[in-house]
Order: C-alpha cells, then sequence, then structure tokens
C-alpha cells in the first residue's frame, strides 16, 4: 500500500497531531516527506500502531505514528527524530 495522502488538524488545535510533531522539533511537512517517500513500515512496540522510518527532505532520521484511515491516506499521531 502507498500512502498518497495524510490527515492532519489545525495548528491552534492544542491536542492535534500538529502540534504533537511540532513538540519533537518538526513539522508536517517533514513527517510526509517519509510517510510520502520510500521508507521502511513497522510497528511501534508502545501503542501498536504502524511507524514509518525514513529521512526527511534536511536528512534527519525520524519515525512517523500513524493509524490507517484507508488504503491510501493515514492519521500522523507524532513523529520524532531518532539516532542513527
Amino acid at each position: 500500500m502507498a500512502i498518497r495522502y495524510a490527515i492532519w488538524d489545525t495548528e491552534d488545535d492544542p491536542r492535534g497531531n500538529v502540534q504533537h510533531v511540532a513538540e519533537h522539533g518538526l513539522t508536517p511537512e517533514d513527517a510526509e516527506d517519509v510517510l510520502f517517500g520510500i521508507h521502511e513500515l513497522d510497528t511501534s512496540r508502545s501503542s501498536g500502531n504502524p511507524i514509518a522510518l525514513g529521512f526527511t527532505s534536511g536528512g534527519e532520521y525520524i519515525c512517523v505514528v500513524f493509524e490507517w484511515v484507508d488504503d491510501e491516506t493515514v492519521y500522523p499521531v507524532t513523529a520524532y527524530p531518532l539516532e542513527e
């Protein structure tokens, strides 16, 4: 399955996914670099949600935790940098 779309909450939603990503110094664009690009898929050991691992356009290696909405659409829950 190829991820083609991501659903983002509004930037001013304090409990939304944009804020969760920003808490880790990342942007929705950083997360989409990984979600829409070539990446490795795995499963989070803590939440059981799927995760995508890959590089942002700026070269940072990150993890994006998400939920499937349909075959092409995901709801990113959060994203955070990983140590290589």
